[in-house]
């Protein structure tokens, strides 16, 4: 009897960690939240595994920037975050058009002004740019998902410095969240659209992922924790 009640008790232990303990390599961009919120029942989060919940419902436009010239070559952008510092980006509309395309019309916009990087995970990455800061809310427009699990070819890895699209479940549901990789997560590669790698500011990136509270596994940021995107400057 007691060797039965063992052995039930191993394969109750086995399925916890299967699901949910939140490793944070379960969910990437789109679930780079490393695990789907209780709460997924209206939406859907863009996080970083890089996970966004923000669903492609019907009342949003899906775009291909078909409608818009596409970029191509490099691109740089200044990201300048409250109290911390710039972290300067290299785009690459080469590989990636349609996310550098979007991410640049978006900032020329002056969209991500004031928003925030509201999802952090110190060895994995941050998530930023969502209107709602909670990872449920994007731009008006979703755009076409630009890794290979889609369709695309995209040979920008998933490593130390790579800046990448969030999004949900859905491959063509990434609109304005983005994260930077802070520790090689390769295993994002082919799920999520990387379009660029820092150039200057790893340290800042550094400093929020150790100087931010956060509230769960999930790199949840309360909002009055959350750090401050003054302004993205498109430099060319």
């Amino acid at each position: 009897m007691k060797r039965y009640f063992s052995i039930i008790a191993i394969m109750a232990l086995v399925v916890c960690m299967f699901a949910g303990c939140g490793s944070k390599k379960s969910n990437t961009s789109s679930n780079a939240n490393s695990g789907t919120s209780s709460s997924e029942s209206a939406k859907q989060e863009e996080t970083a595994v890089p996970e966004s919940t923000e669903s492609t419902d019907a009342g949003s436009d899906i775009s291909s920037s078909d409608d818009t010239k596409q970029l191509s070559g490099k691109h740089h952008v200044v990201i300048k975050v409250k109290k911390y510092g710039n972290i300067k980006v290299e785009l690459d509309a080469d590989t990636a058009p349609i996310s550098v395309t979007n991410f640049v019309n978006l900032a020329k916009k002056g969209f991500y002004d004031g928003l925030t990087f509201h999802r952090i995970i110190d060895g994995f990455m941050i998530q930023g740019g969502d209107p709602s800061g909670d990872g449920t809310g994007g731009s008006d427009e979703t755009i076409k998902g630009e890794f290979s699990d889609n369709g695309v070819e995209n040979n920008i890895s998933h490593v130390r410095g790579t800046i990448s699209m969030a999004r949900s479940s859905e491959n063509d549901s990434a609109s304005s969240q983005f994260f930077i990789v802070q520790s090689d997560s390769t295993y994002l590669d082919g799920q999520y659209a990387g379009f660029g790698k820092v150039t200057s500011g790893m340290d800042i990136v550094d400093k929020i992922c150790k100087d931010t509270p956060v509230t769960d596994s999930n790199g949840t940021v309360e909002k009055e924790n959350q750090p401050v995107i003054e302004k993205i400057t498109v430099k060319d």
